[in-house]
């Protein structure tokens, strides 16, 4: 028991020595690109009304993620496979197990940037209907949507949505190691998109996507927050009859359109519970 707090401090300093160079090159990036190139005009990322809620949640997201996945795994290796010592434990987090445990590490990090983004998407729309609303509203709340906001997610969306599938793919036999080759691109990538930047790459809009596809999906639910779910590769709203980028018009106005959502990020935690 003793060793619980330092087990906790120990994963809370984890988290900040991977996350703050991180920040540091992303904030370097991004200040320089919306510079240039911003999509709508105002103050610079680091003068908006709601950024110490943001990098509350830059810093919180990543710590519960990692300590949440690796909770989940371990009970769902001990309920699949039968593995409760700490011995079999570690070999089944470094090593994978499942079927597609035996497949090349490359071919593990593609399949896992495709499935995981189809089921994203899924969950992703689900989110945006019913009960889940309220939960995925928070990420909706900036009124300034910068790189930022990426991180800004209710636990309860981040559990079900993003841990929940890295754990699924993680029971099929996907590697750790392929999700280490794609942090860089899915962190990157991620922060890319919320970005202030008025980019929509050409015909590359219908492969990936961009910071003016996903910030259609911040303005309102009645102009095109309901639209433009995927987080990697537009394919599935073009298939599925969400897809929105009209020609030639650029996003202006985000929000969540809901005056009782709170700013601060211990408010926004309790929300979704007092929301009707």
């Amino acid at each position: 028991m003793p060793g619980i707090p330092l087990a906790f401090l120990s994963s809370i300093g984890d988290s900040l020595v991977a996350t703050v160079p991180v920040t540091l090159v992303l904030a370097a990036i991004f200040t320089v690109l919306d510079h240039f190139w911003a999509c709508n005009p105002g103050k610079p990322w680091w003068r908006r009304r709601e950024l110490v809620t943001d990098i509350v949640y830059w810093f919180f997201v990543p710590w519960l993620a990692r300590v949440v996945r690796i909770g989940l795994l371990v009970l769902a290796a001990g309920f699949f496979f039968g593995m409760h010592t700490p011995e079999q434990l570690a070999a089944f987090y470094d090593n994978g197990h499942g079927p597609l445990a035996a497949l090349p590490l490359a071919a593990q990090a593609v399949i896992l940037l495709i499935v995981s983004d189809f089921m994203l998407y899924w969950i992703h729309r689900t989110f945006h209907g019913g009960a889940w609303w309220k939960y995925h509203a928070v990420h909706h709340a900036p009124e300034e949507v910068d790189w930022l906001s990426a991180a800004r997610f209710h636990p309860v969306n981040l559990v079900l949505g993003p841990v929940a599938v890295d754990v699924c793919m993680l029971l099929a036999g996907i590697s750790p190691d392929a999700m280490v080759w794609l942090a860089p691109f899915t962190t990157f990538h991620s922060a890319f998109v919320h970005a202030n930047l008025r980019w929509t790459l050409g015909p590359l809009k219908y492969v990936i996507a961009t910071p003016v596809f996903h910030r259609w999906h911040h303005t309102g639910l009645d102009e095109g927050g309901n639209t433009n779910f995927s987080p990697t590769f537009p394919v599935w709203d073009l298939l599925f009859g969400t897809f929105r980028m009209p020609e030639n018009v650029l996003p202006e106005r985000y929000g969540a359109d809901d005056p009782a959502m709170p700013t601060s990020f211990h408010e926004q935690l309790v929300y979704p519970f007092k929301a009707r």
